[in-house]
C-alpha cells in the first residue's frame, strides 16, 4: 500500500510540476509580450515626440519670420510716411521758403556793408537806448536803426 501511495503521490508531483512549467512558460511569454509592448509605447513616445518638437521648431521659425517680416513692413512704412517739407501742403510749404527767400535777398540788396545778424543790431541798439528793443525781430531792429 505504500507503494501504491508513494505512485500517486508522484504522479501528483508530476502533474504539479508540469502545471508549474506550464505557469513558468505562460509568465515568461507574458513578460516578453509586455517588454516587447513596452518597447513599441516606448518607441511611438519617442517617435511622437521628435514629431512635436519638429512642429514646435518650425513653428517657431515661421513665427520668427512672420515677426521679421512685419517689422520690416512697418520700418519701411514709418521711413515712406515721414513728412518732409516736400511732402506739406502747397501753402503750408511755401509760406517759410518765401519768407527766409525774401529775407536773404533783403539781406543781399543793402548797400555796402555786410547784413548784420539779429544780435548785432541788439548790440546796435541797446547803445542807442532804443525802446522795445527785446520784442523786436532781425528786420524790425535794421528798420528802427535806420539800416533799411
Amino acid at each position: 500500500m505504500a507503494k501504491k501511495k508513494q505512485k500517486k503521490a508522484d504522479k501528483a508531483a508530476k502533474k504539479d510540476g508540469k502545471k508549474s512549467q506550464r505557469g513558468a512558460i505562460a509568465g515568461a511569454k507574458k513578460a516578453e509580450q509586455t517588454v516587447t509592448t513596452s518597447a513599441k509605447k516606448a518607441q511611438e513616445t519617442s517617435t511622437a515626440s521628435a514629431k512635436k518638437a519638429r512642429q514646435t521648431v518650425t513653428a517657431s521659425a515661421k513665427k520668427a519670420r512672420q515677426t521679421a517680416t512685419a517689422s520690416a513692413k512697418r520700418t519701411q512704412q514709418t521711413a515712406t510716411s515721414t513728412r518732409t517739407a516736400a511732402q506739406l501742403p502747397g501753402k503750408t510749404r511755401t509760406a517759410p521758403g518765401r519768407q527766409a527767400t525774401t529775407a536773404a535777398a533783403q539781406r543781399r540788396r543793402t548797400a555796402t556793408a555786410a547784413p548784420k545778424t539779429r544780435a548785432e543790431l541788439y548790440e546796435v541798439a541797446k547803445r542807442r537806448d532804443l525802446p522795445g528793443r527785446s520784442r523786436m525781430g532781425r528786420d524790425e531792429l535794421a528798420k528802427a536803426l535806420g539800416e533799411k
